[in-house]
């Protein structure tokens, strides 16, 4: 009767304001997870051995504690789960019932404290790392395959985005560091200069302009544009040297990934302003803009005040240790 008084407590104080049960436990005091969670590897002990004397050697605990700690557990349940036979004893049904839940439980908590530990481990722990689309074919292939040679257990959680949305994913906790551009301007995150990309204007090969080697934005101004979408960095520039050379440019066409704008501007749809190719492309030319402003920064950022795992730690110092050697194409 007291237990189920305890039980009708714990639910009382997991009442959400509705009225309605709550679907989590919590840290209610009279919650049966918290009370009965110390007992429930001495019981799966003796549930699997069905010996008493066996399971309390195995546990290095004396054979009367052990006893009466299952004998807590069923007084806290009401319900009988062993069956004494003699020196042995065999599982009632409830307690079958109950036993096949606590082997779950318990192996749940044995892989949650293995991936902690991978995750802690310097050697073989996990890293989430976001990272610019224009950054994925040779600049992040080359960090991951340097910090790889010292270090090659750790797994890696890659993530392709633009910097608005891996910014919001890095405050969130969904990744340990990202790569981005521009250089982030937020009091909850620090951020180190990577490097810098001079942007090109991209024409097609029979562009009227595709013969010069320097061109002013403002040439420009009468061509349709092909552009990231709103809310990339990259965008955010074009439209600012756009404004500075007094015009707002007259999209064409919207896209995710610089490489796509590069065969949208071969096939004559427009124009566009993008860091440099990492191979060149016979059917663009990439014209130097004469703006002091047609560049972008590239900076490596994480939460101020987070501590990072040891992997993702190392990987930051790996980063910042061979930034100098970042391909640009500058």
């Amino acid at each position: 009767m007291e237990n189920d008084r305890r039980s009708e407590r714990g639910l009382q104080q997991r009442r959400d304001t509705d009225g309605t049960a709550s679907s989590t436990v919590g840290l209610v005091p009279d919650a049966p997870a918290v009370l009965l969670a110390p007992l429930l590897a001495q019981f799966a002990a003796v549930a699997r051995l069905q010996h008493v004397t066996r399971a309390a050697a195995e546990l290095a605990m004396p054979q009367p504690t052990l006893s009466r700690a299952v004998a807590r557990l069923e007084a806290e349940l009401g319900v009988a789960l062993l069956a004494r036979e003699g020196r042995t004893v065999r599982l009632t049904r409830a307690g079958e019932i109950f036993h096949a839940s606590v082997e779950r439980a318990l192996a749940e908590v044995e892989r949650g404290v293995e991936s902690a530990r991978e995750e802690a481990d310097p050697h073989g722990g996990r890293v989430a790392f976001g990272f610019l689309h224009t950054m994925g074919s040779e600049a992040v292939p080359m960090l991951l395959r340097g910090f790889r040679a010292g270090s090659p257990r750790v797994r890696f959680q890659l993530v392709q985005d633009y910097t608005d949305s891996m910014l919001q994913r890095l405050l969130a906790g969904e990744l340990d560091l990202c790569l981005v551009s521009p250089r982030p301007d937020h009091p909850e995150l620090a951020s180190r200069r990577l490097g810098e990309q001079r942007l090109r204007l991209v024409v097609p090969a029979d562009h009227r302009l595709a013969g010069r080697q320097r061109v002013r934005l403002g040439e420009v101004s009468g061509d349709a544009f092909v552009t990231l979408e709103p809310g990339y960095g990259l965008r955010r520039i074009t439209d600012a040297l756009c404004a500075e050379a007094g015009f707002t440019p007259r999209v064409s066409f919207e896209g995710e990934e610089a490489e796509t704008l590069r065969g949208l501007v071969a096939a004559g749809l427009g124009v566009a302003v993008l860091p440099p190719a990492t191979a060149p492309r016979p059917d663009v030319a990439e014209l130097q803009l004469s703006s002091p402003g047609a560049r972008r920064e590239l900076a490596l950022a994480w939460v101020t005040g987070r501590p990072l795992t040891p992997p993702a730690e190392a990987f930051r110092a790996y980063v910042l240790s061979v930034r100098d050697q970042l391909p640009l194409h500058s």
